[in-house]
């Protein structure tokens, strides 16, 4: 943790009296963090600003606001707080993330800091460098995330990187902090949970210094790629202007810068949150160029697609109304139900909350979406197709709940199952050959 002090007074450069804002969740990781700057604000007078985000998905929510905010008047911090009042179309925990970083920007900009501190650790590059290596990234992905990040007019600093969370343990419990814990950071079906509970320990035991390791890695990977941005940057000027990409420029180039424009449009699109974003999306668009469709669209996370007009592809976020969403499909989703769907290794049920499907039949990558107009699926055991409005009639379905109700669909946009009410032809049996198994629930 010293170490951490060390960086923000030597490398910052931070002055008397400037401004500084700290995301605090509560947590053993963001007390640390305001602890220490509370200390650097002792040493040289720096205005800190502790953001809380209360995401109101759980009862403690309240009793941490009020936690994290007489810690702040007891150290002299100012204290900023929203509240996410409900979700809308969005994978829960992206959608939760985006909200937040607006409002860290909004405080940032109310006191004109020059930089955002967040608590993410090493063991945390870890955990992302992992996930990312087996989910597939770009390359400046597999890097996890960098200990400093430049916005358009603020820095994210993440001066934790290499400490580990055995050492912010230690810390808390040396200066006798006091922090509160959130339950689901324990449930296994999270994947960043099942990675931090089962995979990283594996590596430590291996070197306790692992993560010095993975932040060697890191830093490698940042400058590589750096180095073929530079050269990247030289073609796309000419190839991509004023956000269209010119198909006929762009397939003159090898396919390794070929890919690597694409990357490197998508990271500037989504800039931090390229877990979004995996080498399947980036094959799927690299297809796209070079099929002989003269029109055709890929949908992207949060809202995000790719529009091929003959010679030219653009990328725009579509306006959706609020209570319409589409998500892709890989381990696990949130619903804006409440309900969620997962990609399951066995199970005992048969029931239509579950769904066998064998990827010989339907084309990959699935989607999770909300109803349409004139939506059909063929219904398991029926001659021909029924209307999934019907469905929901039969059902006795209320209008509120269909609006937000699942309907799961392939690559070309062929209803695959409705969970929870009722099984399409590309359902298997048990005894049939299958090889993904989802689960509504």
């Amino acid at each position: 943790m010293e170490s951490a002090y060390k960086f923000i007074l030597d490398e910052l450069n931070l002055h008397y009296n400037e401004s500084v804002v700290v995301a605090v969740s509560g947590g053993p990781d963001s007390m640390a963090l305001l602890h220490l700057l509370v200390r650097i604000k002792q040493a040289i007078d720096i205005t800190v600003i502790c953001a809380h985000v209360n995401h109101n998905v759980r009862k403690e929510s309240s009793d941490e606001l009020l936690f994290v905010e007489k810690f702040c008047m007891q150290h002299g911090a100012i204290f900023e707080s929203m509240k996410i009042e409900d979700y809308g179309d969005d994978n829960f925990h992206n959608e939760a993330r985006t909200k937040r970083y607006n409002y860290f920007k909004q405080v940032v900009h109310k006191y004109s800091a020059k930089y955002l501190f967040t608590a993410h650790h090493g063991d945390d590059l870890i955990e992302t460098i992992l996930m990312r290596i087996a989910r597939g990234s770009t390359l400046r992905g597999y890097s996890g995330f960098s200990e400093v990040l430049s916005m358009p007019d603020y820095t994210i600093v993440r001066p934790l990187i290499k400490v580990t969370k055995d050492e912010i343990i230690k810390y808390n419990k040396q200066h006798k902090i006091n922090y509160v814990l959130d339950s689901s950071n324990q449930k296994d079906v999270y994947t960043r949970n099942r990675f931090r509970k089962y995979i990283v320990p594996g590596f430590k035991k291996e070197d306790k210094n692992i993560h010095t390791k993975f932040y060697k890695f890191s830093k490698t990977l940042l400058e590589y790629n750096s180095y073929i941005d530079q050269q990247v940057e030289k073609k796309i000027k000419k190839i991509y202007i004023q956000g269209m990409l010119d198909i006929d420029l762009f397939l003159k180039e090898e396919h390794l810068i070929q890919t690597k424009i694409i990357y490197y449009i998508l990271e500037h699109i989504y800039q931090d949150d390229l877990m979004l974003i995996t080498d399947h999306h980036v094959e799927l668009i690299h297809n796209m160029m070079i099929s002989k469709r003269a029109n055709a669209i890929i949908y992207l996370p949060n809202g995000l697609k790719a529009i091929k007009t003959y010679s030219s592809v653009v990328f725009v976020f579509e306006d959706i109304k609020s209570d319409a969403y589409e998500i892709e499909l890989f381990d696990y989703i949130n619903l804006p139900n409440g309900k969620n769907i997962e990609r399951v290794k066995k199970t005992t049920l048969t029931d239509n909350n579950v769904c066998f499907l064998s990827s010989s039949d339907v084309k990959l990558p699935l989607h999770v979406r909300s109803r349409k107009n004139g939506d059909k699926m063929n219904v398991k055991g029926m001659l021909g197709s029924k209307k999934i409005n019907d469905i929901f009639i039969d059902c006795k379905i209320g209008t509120k709940d269909r609006d937000l109700w699942p309907i799961v669909v392939d690559a070309n946009g062929t209803i695959v199952w409705l969970p929870g009410l009722k099984k399409s032809k590309f359902d298997k049996t048990k005894d049939e050959k299958y090889d993904i198994i989802l689960k509504y629930y």
